[in-house]
């Protein structure tokens, strides 16, 4: 009776044993390296220093950098919902370009803004401000280098703003050419401490105005108030100080129709200005999208040269941690002899440096983020510079960090996985 031949495959999978064996393995690796960090401490430091400050810098500017574009968007660059600005010149960054602008563009007047309210059939609402430094007095005090704008009195919804005390300017008081003006907080507060201003007056260049109004606290911009303004009807302040200074032209959109009336608000304007189907605008249409997009493009260029600068020193970091590694390397040769001796394959002892390499710089990553963290406090907390987190930023360094590890690890475990056994158990 003929019988069937067994066939024996070969299992290629790894079997559980052995992947047990491989976990605990990594683990022992991982318990060596920090013996030999706590064995030898300031070794460890002095090889970890140059990792420590490359991490701790890179960390701290994103922080800055964060800090600065969540600042940047909430506190300068945001122009109230579906708002947009035309002014006498764009976003420049070219000088030579800029010096063409000054020579090109031609001041906005009030007509401009007219023609733009009544034209626009997307825009909601249209309104003008100018601006001058003047001081400003009361009751024997007075307050230097004050921001007097002169505005329309639908500028302060335009822009989103809030009074705090009293009321808005109204219409017919801009209609009129009234005395009258809306402070911010820091004027109320030095000029009438703990003295209700609403009906009081200030002197600004030998004119009287009544206060009707104060504005919200704002606080401040890298240290800069954002309160010491006041503000008058536009036609009171060029009625003083003559209509040739050029004006902001603030609008804001109907819901859904930005982009509609950022479009007819350029073609009014270029039809004001007389320009060609050629001719380029000789005004600028800025929007808070347009100016963030300016910001994050100029800290790109701040982060990207100074990742540049940083990333030679974890560069010179990483070739200490291979220095190091070698000289480890030498001073355990007996150890690696005795562990292939035992069975260790090469794969093994090279495992065994790369995970060492790799502790370190993630060691050295973990002390630069919680300098870097301590650091972003103290610039929060006590200085004008602000600084925000980031979650993703301990990942980073520490990702940063292990690969590095492995890049200047690599060279060292494979020194050591290449030793031979019985030369090895030779070395003192």
């Amino acid at each position: 009776m003929a019988t069937t031949p067994i066939v024996q495959v070969k299992q290629t999978t790894t079997s559980a044993p052995e992947k047990a064996r491989g976990y605990a393995g990594f683990i022992e690796y991982i318990g060596i390296a920090f013996d030999s960090l706590r064995s030898n401490k300031l070794r460890s430091f002095l090889t970890l220093l140059g990792i420590i400050i490359g991490i701790t810098s890179i960390i701290l500017v994103i922080s800055i950098i964060e800090g600065l574009n969540l600042y940047w968007k909430e506190k300068i660059s945001n122009f109230g919902p579906n708002t947009f600005v035309v002014n006498q010149f764009p976003i420049i960054t070219n000088p030579d370009e800029y010096f063409k602008a000054l020579k090109r563009n031609p001041e906005i007047k009030n007509k401009e803004a007219e023609a733009i309210a009544q034209n626009c059939t997307s825009c909601e609402a249209v309104g003008m401000e100018t601006h001058k430094i003047v001081t400003v007095k009361a009751k024997g005090n007075s307050i230097d280098s004050v921001d007097l704008g002169g505005i329309t009195p639908n500028i302060m919804e335009i822009e989103g703003k809030h009074t705090a005390i009293g009321r808005n300017l109204l219409d017919w008081e801009n209609d009129h050419s009234r005395f009258v003006a809306y402070i911010g907080w820091d004027i109320a507060e030095k000029l009438f401490p703990a003295v209700d201003p609403i009906g009081k007056t200030i002197q600004i260049d030998d004119h009287q105005y009544t206060i009707v109004g104060v504005g919200e606290k704002r606080g401040t911009v890298f240290g800069q108030s954002q309160d010491n303004y006041v503000k008058a009807p536009i036609l009171t302040f060029q009625k003083i100080y003559g209509s040739r200074r050029t004006i902001n032209i603030s609008v804001k959109a109907k819901e859904g129709e930005l982009q509609q009336a950022q479009d007819q608000a350029r073609l009014i304007m270029r039809t004001q200005h007389g320009l060609g189907y050629h001719e380029e605008d000789d005004f600028g249409l800025l929007t808070s999208e347009g100016v963030n997009q300016l910001f994050a493009s100029l800290t790109n260029v701040i982060f990207s040269v100074f990742l540049f600068v940083v990333g030679i020193s974890l560069v010179v970091g990483g070739i200490v941690i291979m220095n190091i590694m070698l000289v480890s390397v030498v001073e355990r040769t007996k150890e690696i002899g005795i562990r292939k001796a035992v069975g260790a394959r090469q794969q093994d002892v090279v495992n065994q440096f790369l995970v060492e390499s790799v502790v370190l710089c993630s060691v050295g990553g973990i002390i630069g983020v919680a300098i870097a963290y301590g650091l972003s406090l103290l610039l929060a907390n006590f200085t004008p510079l602000p600084a925000a987190f980031p979650l993703w930023a301990p990942i980073l360094a520490i990702g940063l960090s292990s690969v590095i590890g492995v890049f200047f690890g690599i060279y060292p475990a494979r020194q050591a996985g290449s030793l031979d056994p019985i030369e090895a158990l030779r070395a003192e």
